[in-house]
């Protein structure tokens, strides 16, 4: 068993710091109190190749791995978690099915403009009524001469608001089942749809939309893959994905914890810093152990899809353990500051709203729950 980053990836985690305190850093207050997203950042990360982390070279990406990936996301997140959901998804769900499924025409119009961040992308699944049921998905793609007409709605959906293109889930076919489920590559804007902004209390940053789609018109050649075969790819992309945003959390949770051991070094209370009364030792104690043993299970997940064997339940307890952990985490960081703590000038309050996110997004706390509760086979 090695415990320890190779070379390149300490070399991954410099460079990314550094990016992250000289480009982004100065960004985010502005991009949080206006809730817009600043587009040029996709190119800087393009220029980078951070957009094609989990990419072959030969494909055009970096051709890193996925603990290198994790240390990307950790760092980003260590600064901004909204500027890391949009990164997410853009370079994982909105162009990851489109490197697995797609043609060499889809690849060359979309995934190479969207690694170099000239495009970009968002990806449209979760809708009204479905929640986390995706073989329940209601948008419908009808077949017409040339293309497909799509009707239906999605929500909270990441960068759609300044999306280029859309990887949306539609089903083909009114049985509920895995086979009715395709992915279509929508251009926007795009006639039939209505995207309107989303106002959110966490990852504000991050543009987020609720979209209205009515017959929207979808060529035959920006349909992704045979029209039966993209659900197991989408499948996998989540599963790994959980891994990813497990790193996220495990950023947010740094960040508050070195906040507040700032903060207690520095804030005197009469003739003591705040730091030297045992209940603050405390509370710091418990993170710095809680963030150790998340920090080590996300990048176990990570060595997992190196090696090919994640499962959907190890996917789940490092998403679950590392989310609950920021959580825990961010709310402990706000205590310690005290009033402070509520104060804009402060970024507690920020990594608290933004570990919320991932509490509930991408499958929530409770639904991990399931699924590793059902890979111990409890229930008959």
């Amino acid at each position: 068993m090695d415990f320890t980053f190779s070379e390149e990836q300490e070399q991954v985690r410099d460079m990314v710091r550094r990016f992250c305190a000289t480009e982004m850093a100065p960004l985010v207050f502005e991009a949080e109190e206006t809730e817009t997203f600043p587009r040029e950042m996709f190119r800087k990360w393009g220029e980078l190749g951070l957009l094609g982390v989990r990419y072959p070279a030969d494909d055009g990406g970096s051709g890193m791995d996925k603990v290198s990936d994790c240390i990307i996301r950790e760092e980003m997140s260590y600064v901004s978690q909204a500027f890391s959901s949009s990164w997410s998804a853009h370079s994982h769900l909105g162009i990851w099915p489109i490197w697995r499924a797609g043609t060499d025409d889809q690849k060359e119009r979309f995934f190479k403009p969207a690694l170099a961040g000239e495009k970009i992308a968002a990806f449209g699944l979760s809708e009204p009524d479905v929640g986390s049921n995706i073989r329940a998905l209601k948008t419908r793609a009808e077949k017409v001469e040339g293309g497909w007409r799509i009707n239906g709605a999605k929500m909270y959906i990441t960068n759609s608001p300044i999306a280029d293109f859309m990887l949306l889930a539609a089903r083909t076919d009114p049985e509920i089942s895995p086979k009715s489920i395709s992915l279509f590559i929508v251009e926007l804007p795009n006639d039939g749809f209505q995207i309107n902004s989303l106002k959110k209390e966490g990852i504000r940053a991050s543009e987020t939309g609720l979209i209205y789609i009515e017959d929207a018109f979808v060529p035959d050649d920006c349909l992704l893959g045979a029209e039966t075969g993209t659900y197991p790819i989408i499948l996998e992309s989540l599963t790994e994905n959980r891994v990813g945003v497990a790193a996220n959390s495990l950023g947010i949770a740094r960040a508050a914890m070195d906040a507040s051991i700032s903060y207690a070094r520095e804030r005197a209370i009469g003739s003591r810093k705040v730091g030297d009364f045992q209940a603050i030792q405390h509370k710091i104690a418990d993170m710095a152990a809680e963030i150790e043993a998340a920090k080590w299970l996300v990048y176990y997940g990570a060595w997992r899809v190196d090696n090919d064997t994640l499962d959907q339940a190890t996917a789940s307890k490092v998403k679950l353990i590392a989310s609950e952990t920021a959580l825990r985490a961010t709310e402990q960081a706000i205590r310690i500051h005290g009033g402070a703590g509520i104060m804009r000038e402060y970024p507690v309050g920020r990594f608290h709203r933004d570990a919320l996110v991932y509490v509930i997004g991408e499958g929530t706390s409770e639904v991990q729950r399931n699924l590793i509760a059902r890979s111990l086979e409890l229930s008959s």
